[in-house]
């Protein structure tokens, strides 16, 4: 599997927005309003005015998406204004364990480094058995519990950079 890691475009619109519910799709029996969640991730498109979308492509189709938030952009409450922040990591669920995730979550890394980040937050919940586990093996450590989203409990977890080391 040769997999891209491009910027996002417009004409990945529609194909973005159908995969972050795809991805979240499997856990839609434990959200308390899941078409209210699902039309929320639904336009994950449109992050793209907020922040960078990343996508993962194979033979020309997104397989993959993230959205990048810099350092000093407007973000949550929940995270630091000067960390980098991932949001809505979704890999088709078809093509997960090919190491799609790991690849996206490395060029936000990179692009926080780039940015001169000295962390990168993210939040995830433990029903994300796949996700939060290889969060946790790339560096990332829990920092503190949040607020749940419909009914889900979620904590942010950060990844602190190497500032010295980044060019």
């Amino acid at each position: 599997m040769a997999i891209k890691i491009r910027d996002y475009q417009e004409g990945y619109s529609s194909k973005v927005n159908e995969l972050a519910v795809s991805a979240f799709s499997e856990f839609k029996d434990q959200y308390e309003d899941w078409p209210g969640f699902a039309a929320k991730i639904g336009g994950m498109s449109s992050m793209a005015s907020k922040s960078e979308i990343v996508v993962a492509m194979e033979d020309n189709m997104v397989v993959g998406a993230v959205a990048y938030v810099s350092p000093n952009e407007l973000k949550a409450d929940m995270f630091e204004s000067d960390w980098a922040v991932l949001r809505m990591l979704v890999v088709e669920p078809s093509k997960r364990g090919f190491g799609i995730g790991r690849a996206l979550t490395q060029e936000c890394i990179n692009r926080a480094g780039r940015d001169g980040a000295r962390c990168v937050g993210l939040h995830t919940s433990p029903i994300m058995q796949v996700a939060l586990p290889m969060y946790l093996r790339m560096g990332f450590t829990k920092l503190k519990d949040v607020e749940d989203i419909h009914g889900v409990p979620y904590g942010v977890y950060v990844k602190h950079l190497d500032t010295k080391s980044v060019a």
